[in-house]
């Protein structure tokens, strides 16, 4: 299993997912996180089963979200990512209880996880496309987290090199981040996500700089793919 973990500043474990080390197949091939994809169901959750394992992370309790672009973080309860449930629509998650774990998933859009540090430990993981950046997941993320120092890492999600975007896409953009966030038609969607992340009070921001549309051997996209294709994640609790 090939995973990006985080060398986070505190009592975290953090990694981000690809899409090797699973057992489904064809363009879900082959950790393929997501049940809803056309992918078989029993599949996924061995994929998952192998990635809470591989993280040593508690499956039974994991909590999921049911992601909706929008900019609601809520606090994580006990779930089971392992059989069929209906989580919460928000796409955020925020826990301060050791070993709760929590999974969102990607497929171009940013995975995001922002901790505290130097106190109370809290962990906060978001999923991040455009419309949850402009309505403010991050600084939703941030302010679930608040109380001390915090840092953030931005995941690997679709890059500048990839990402067309339209002008009712780049005005906002361009009108909240300044210019430089849209060259050539194409939105840098994690410049945008640093900034909006140290200006929400971040002292800190890393990043996975991978693009998931330029490595179809390592991530599933969904514009790459045209739709047909698996989701990788971020997986991530306090120790």
């Amino acid at each position: 299993m090939n995973l990006f973990e985080w060398e986070a500043p505190g009592p975290y474990r953090v990694a981000f997912s690809t899409r090797a080390g699973g057992v489904s197949e064809g363009p879900f091939s082959s950790l393929n996180l997501g049940v809803k994809t056309d992918d078989r169901t029993e599949r996924v959750f061995e994929n998952r089963r192998r990635l809470a394992e591989a993280t040593e992370a508690d499956a039974t309790t994991a909590r999921m979200a049911m992601q909706v672009h929008g900019p609601r973080v809520r606090e994580a309860e006990p779930g089971g990512i392992l059989e069929p449930c209906v989580w919460d629509p928000c796409d955020g998650l925020w826990s301060d209880r050791p070993g709760q774990a929590m999974l969102l998933l990607t497929a171009d859009c940013l995975p995001v996880a922002i901790a505290r540090t130097g106190a109370e430990p809290r962990l906060a993981l978001l999923h991040v496309g455009w419309r949850g950046l402009l309505a403010g997941i991050l600084e939703a993320g941030v302010a679930a987290v608040d109380g001390g120092r915090i840092a953030a890492i931005v995941g690997p999600g679709i890059g500048p090199c990839c990402y067309e975007v339209g002008d009712e896409v780049a005005r906002p953009f361009v009108g909240r981040f300044g210019a430089g966030v849209v060259a050539g038609g194409r939105l840098d969607l994690r410049g945008a996500a640093e900034r909006a992340l140290l200006a929400a009070g971040c002292a800190s921001v890393e990043h996975v700089d991978r693009c998931t549309s330029c490595e179809p051997e390592l991530f599933f996209s969904h514009r790459r793919d045209e739709g047909v294709t698996g989701r990788q994640g971020v997986l991530g609790y306090i120790c």
